[in-house]
């Protein structure tokens, strides 16, 4: 059976691939990972304000300080004594690399495209197989269209396919106006491929104390839905690679968006839940579903229910959302 799939120009031996998480801070765990039968992994991402802030608290409390004594001054600590959070990150990436046997994808997150341009310079010398973006942006101001966010996407970008020869790919929240027609885009301006959908992690409030409270919710397999619909409609449409991300845990999730024309299906909450042997049952469990459907490869499998492909492709569009409200019955005993 032949799993091998193709991946922002990379050879992976099957579509299974961990998305972003802490598992990726140890490499142990990657270890497991690729015993488990991981194709590539992405590595957690590396924040560009964390990196800014850690820079300058070093800079501060290592140049700023008043002595006293001109003559003390050589005294203080040379700042690259210091290992910070990027050259942790970089000596990850190299590790990871003269360690394991499969690609491994840097990742980025940040708003300015010159953080971005500096790190991925840096990420690409320490041997990273490939890049993924994740322009975490919250468009909250009013006066700013959605043409401005699209416009920022693409600065960082062009930015960086004119700095570094790496394959790069952006991880996109669902919240444009035009999902499909930004991905065309991304694909014209150089972008290897797109990971859908990002889960932009909302704020909650605590009623007690009256004050804004970080919070961490879960994927579940019903979260996966929103790329499969997506990645079936671009399936075919464009020619770079579609990843689905966010709400894989099953086999049955993975087959989906691969039926839908995923080129890989990223997994990270099952694994954090489960451990990183959790990818392994997932993997045999697409094996078996191959098998049992009489199929010899991904490529029989991948986009054979895409938009394309089905008989009534409106059921990926508007027909889809009136079909589900029309089947929709009361319980019994109840009146409506």
């Amino acid at each position: 059976m032949d799993l091998t799939t193709q991946w922002l120009g990379l050879t992976l031996r099957n579509p299974l691939v961990p998305s972003a998480s802490p598992l990726s801070r140890s490499l142990d765990a990657c270890r497991r990972l690729e015993d488990a039968g991981a194709g590539a992994i992405v590595m957690y991402s590396l924040f560009e304000e964390a990196v800014r802030v850690e820079e300058e608290a070093m800079v501060r409390f290592l140049h700023h300080q008043d002595t006293g004594f001109g003559e003390a001054d050589s005294f203080l600590p040379d700042h690259m004594d210091f290992p910070g959070e990027l050259d942790r990150y970089l000596e990850q990436i190299a590790t990871l690399k003269a360690s394991l046997g499969i690609p491994i994808v840097a990742s980025l997150n940040g708003v300015t495209p010159g953080g971005w341009l500096q790190h991925a310079r840096e990420i690409r010398d320490a041997g990273a197989d490939a890049l993924e973006l994740n322009v975490y942006y919250v468009a909250a101001d009013l006066a700013q269209p959605g043409t401005a966010v699209e416009a920022r996407y693409l600065e960082v970008l062009h930015s960086l396919r004119s700095a570094i020869d790496l394959p790069i790919n952006l991880k996109l929240s669902p919240q444009f106006s035009s999902v499909a027609h930004l991905v065309r885009t991304l694909e014209q301006h150089g972008a290897a491929g797109v990971a859908l959908f990002n889960r932009f992690y909302q704020p909650d409030i605590d009623v007690h104390s009256l004050r804004l409270m970080p919070a961490l919710h879960p994927s579940t397999s019903a979260d996966a839905l929103l790329a499969m619909r997506w990645i079936a409609i671009l399936h075919g449409r464009v020619a770079l690679s579609l990843g689905a991300t966010g709400g894989i845990h099953t086999a049955e999730d993975a087959v989906k968006l691969l039926l839908a024309g995923a080129d890989v299906v990223h997994l990270c909450t099952a694994l954090l839940k489960r451990g990183p042997e959790h990818l392994a049952t997932v993997l045999a469990g697409v094996e078996a579903w191959m098998e049992e459907q009489g199929l010899e490869s991904i490529d029989e499998v991948r986009g054979r229910l895409s938009q394309a492909a089905v008989a009534n492709p409106a059921e990926f569009e508007r027909a889809q959302y009136v079909q589900v409200i029309d089947s929709f019955r009361s319980g019994a005993g109840v009146r409506v």
